[in-house]
């Protein structure tokens, strides 16, 4: 029995693409759009099925659209590959457009088309190869260049500027993939050069910034073109080179910029070629219109180029001449650049910078957010012994007023530039305290250390010190580092305060009991952190041999902290109490004034001659040896002035040669210090990066590491940084390093100095973030240094 024959299914025609996008483009919601994208893919995936050749290409067009729309079109590549194949140009068409928009290196599929467009470049006709040219351009793997890298060369000295056009650009993408190609195309570049087409001539330009980038064998040979680069330069700005090809009045300034980055790199560090463009480097900048955008991005390239070549003084003073005019551009862009500019430039040309120093502070005021912060970094480069005075008003100005996440980098600024510059001791409380009172939050976690024990050295300044913070305290108690500050100056010179010793044009009288109301106010209020409250009972206790009253009042204090949920503030209260009942003898022995600071030079006697001396800050001692008595007070853990969780105020440590060390007969010579080992932390594909270290003598919290890469491969690595990181316990500042370059070859390397401060001694643990351009590719490596010699923290 015969079967009967299947009923044939109905089937829609299929849409053209026009009636396809207005079908899609009609759909009022996403479940129409994609219901008709379904129903089209169907029709085409059947077509394909079908083999139907002459509308092959109809069908892939289509699938075209739907693909940017976002929707899959993989079963598409196939059909790519027959239209390539195909010898219409109709059809070959649509099959590398396919080809540029369906495949890419991670597919197997893209190396089918390989023989295809080797025979479209060698046998093709011009629009032809301009196609099989665009298509390797756009995604042409690493192998497919090495296969087709002889075509391209021969097209780059065809005729037809249209097809020399599309090679170059091709001969571009093949660098850019293929480092080790640059040979093939070094000969045809020169040649090029002496093109008057657009289009070939900036292509050209193109070409060779990527192979002197990529391959330093290069330069020598394309030094040789500078004169040439120079001329076609000159031509553009005095002349102009194609009216069509000017942007609002400026000669092609897309031109101009390609050929000063290419004179940039050419330059740097050859002397012979520098000299060759200095000329013409003056002459664009001098020429060209700064009221145009277009012109501003020629003459900030220009300064570039200036800065990055060993150019005369005079034309460096010009580049950063043009770097303040930008900063009263109107544009917050061109502003932003002029800042950062002058930030890399401020350490090689710091006084052709200060030129324009009130411009840069007023850029503090404005009201974007990355404008002022870059104005604040400037500002704090600039800073320096002469105008420190006058910088730091204004940077006080600023802090009070600026934002947040502005406060804490502001008022570490001014404490390093007040550490670094003061001209006087008084003058250099007066910023600390000023900073404490406006952002104490902010500061750094050593601002109270560092501030006690420039107090404790000064010792003509006492009684003005222990005034100045009584009545800042008495004003606000909600600044944790002033009141801890406050408190352990009251508690070491409360007798000076008691005495109305200050010598102020108006003398502070002081009463007992306002002085222990106050600190009575500072351990109940909600807003003292433990480590306040810890400084506070200590200055009670210190009150308790320096006022003439009764202790009663400080006793019963001291005894309610008896029973305080925070250990450490508990324990420091029943060891108190302890010295009110049972070493009562002993107590004005064990609370009496620390011993001042010693350091090298002798004292100067500031208050006695009626004028201050210039003081600089280096000569005091940033964290005194820990000695053996300051061990053994250490075991009576009568003298801890802060709690756990806060460093103890540095000027309480006892210095070798002081005189209790006298009193107990102890050794107070110091042990010559071993050098520390090197470390080699980082070494890929020639960049190597080592640590050296120095701990100086007089800071044993400090650790100086300097970091040097140094480069043995064969390419430069170009735009580089690094960045490090520290657990919260330590601090870390990281110094301008001397470049961004490494050359190549073993030639010189840069460094960059790391300080870290260990006030706790822990195992010194750092994470290392390298960014650079090496071979042509951006490179990133995060790692964490662990194996530090135990001579840098123990």
């Amino acid at each position: 029995m015969r079967a009967l024959p299947r009923p044939a299914r109905m089937v829609l025609p299929s849409l053209k693409l026009p009636e396809l996008i207005q079908e899609i483009r009609g759909a009022k919601t996403q479940a129409q759009e994609r219901e008709v994208i379904q129903k089209e893919c169907a029709h085409i995936r059947a077509a394909f099925r079908e083999g139907d050749a002459p509308q092959r290409h109809r069908q892939l067009a289509k699938l075209l659209y739907v693909h940017m729309l976002g929707y899959p079109a993989h079963f598409g590549q196939m059909e790519c590959l027959k239209l390539i194949a195909s010898p219409r140009f109709t059809d070959k068409r649509v099959g590398y457009l396919g080809a540029m928009l369906l495949l890419d290196e991670r597919q197997d599929a893209h190396l089918l088309i390989t023989n295809s467009i080797k025979n479209d470049l060698s046998q093709g006709t011009q629009p032809v190869q301009g196609l099989a040219l665009c298509t390797l351009s756009t995604m042409g793997s690493a192998e497919m260049c090495r296969d087709l890298a002889n075509e391209v060369e021969r097209l780059l000295l065809r005729p037809s500027p249209y097809i020399r056009k599309k090679a170059v650009l091709a001969a571009v993408h093949m660098i850019r993939k293929v480092p080790e190609l640059s040979d093939i195309f070094l000969p045809p570049c020169t040649q090029l050069l002496r093109e008057r087409h657009h289009g070939i001539l900036i292509g050209t330009i193109t070409l060779i910034t990527e192979l002197c980038e990529r391959s330093p064998a290069a330069l020598p040979h394309f030094r040789q073109v500078v004169p040439q680069l120079v001329q076609i330069l000159r031509i553009l700005v005095m002349s102009g080179y194609s009216a069509e090809h000017s942007v609002a009045g400026i000669s092609d300034p897309f031109l101009q910029v390609k050929i000063l980055r290419l004179l940039r790199i050419l330059g740097r560090n050859h002397e012979e070629s520098s000299e060759a463009m200095n000329d013409m480097l003056a002459q664009v900048a001098t020429n060209t219109d700064t009221s145009r955008n277009a012109g501003n991005a020629v003459l900030y390239e220009t300064v570039l180029t200036i800065v990055d070549i060993p150019s005369a003084s005079g034309l460096r003073v010009l580049a950063v001449n043009i770097l303040g005019r930008f900063l009263l551009n109107s544009d917050k862009n061109i502003r932003y650049v002029a800042l950062t500019s002058l930030l890399q430039l401020v350490q090689s040309d710091h006084s052709a910078v200060q030129r324009h120093r009130p411009t840069v502070v007023e850029c503090l005021k404005d009201p974007d957010a990355s404008l002022s912060r870059r104005a604040l970094e400037l500002s704090l480069a600039l800073v320096n012994s002469s105008n420190i005075r006058s910088m730091t008003q204004e940077l006080q100005g600023f802090l009070e007023s600026c934002p947040a996440d502005l406060r804490a980098d502001c008022a570490s600024g001014i404490l390093l530039a007040a550490e670094r510059f003061a001209p006087t001791k008084r003058w250099h409380i007066d910023t600390i305290m000023q900073v404490l009172t406006t952002a104490g939050a902010h500061v750094r976690d050593d601002a109270v250390a560092n501030l006690t024990q420039l107090i404790g050295g000064a010792e003509e300044l006492h009684a003005y010190s222990v005034c100045q913070l009584y009545n800042a305290l008495a004003a606000d108690i909600s600044q944790q580092p002033l009141v801890q500050v406050a408190a352990w100056c009251i508690g070491e010179y409360g007798d000076l305060l008691l005495s109305g010793s200050c010598e102020e044009a108006e003398p502070l009288q002081v009463q007992e009991e306002e002085v222990l109301t106050l600190l009575e106010k500072v351990l109940q209020s909600h807003l003292s952190l433990p480590a306040t409250r810890g400084y506070a009972l200590t200055a009670l206790m210190k009150l308790s041999t320096r006022i003439q009253g009764d202790n009663n009042r400080i006793r019963q204090i001291v005894s309610i902290y008896g029973s305080c949920l925070d250990i450490e503030l508990q324990q420091r209260a029943v060891e108190y109490n302890a010295l009110f009942r049972k070493y009562d003898h002993m107590r004005p022995a064990i609370l009496e004034k620390m011993p001042l600071v010693e350091h090298g030079g002798p004292q100067d006697d500031e208050a006695g001659e009626g004028k201050e001396e210039p003081w600089n800050p280096n000569r005091e001692s940033q964290s005194p040896t820990k000695t053996p008595t300051a061990n053994l007070l250490d075991l009576l853990d009568l003298l801890n002035g802060a709690s756990g969780d806060a460093q103890p105020p540095p000027a309480l440590d006892l210095t070798p040669g002081g005189s209790l060390l006298h009193l107990l007969d102890l050794p107070s010579t110091t042990p010559s210090l071993a050098p520390i080992p090197g470390l080699k932390v980082f070494d890929r594909e020639g960049l190597q990066i080592n640590l050296s270290f120095v701990r100086p003598p007089e800071i044993p919290a400090l650790l100086l590491i300097t970091a040097t890469a140094s480069n043995t491969s064969k390419s430069d690595v170009t735009h580089f940084v690094c960045q490090a990181a520290v657990p919260k316990s330590f601090q870390l500042q990281l110094q301008i390093p001397s470049g961004d370059t490494v050359p190549a070859q073993g030639g010189p390397p840069i460094t960059q100095v790391l300080r870290v401060l260990n006030p706790n001694k822990a195992p010194l643990r750092m994470r290392l973030k390298l960014t650079y351009n090496h071979f042509g590719q951006s490179v990133q490596e995060i790692f964490e240094v662990k194996d530090f010699p135990p001579d840098t923290w123990q």
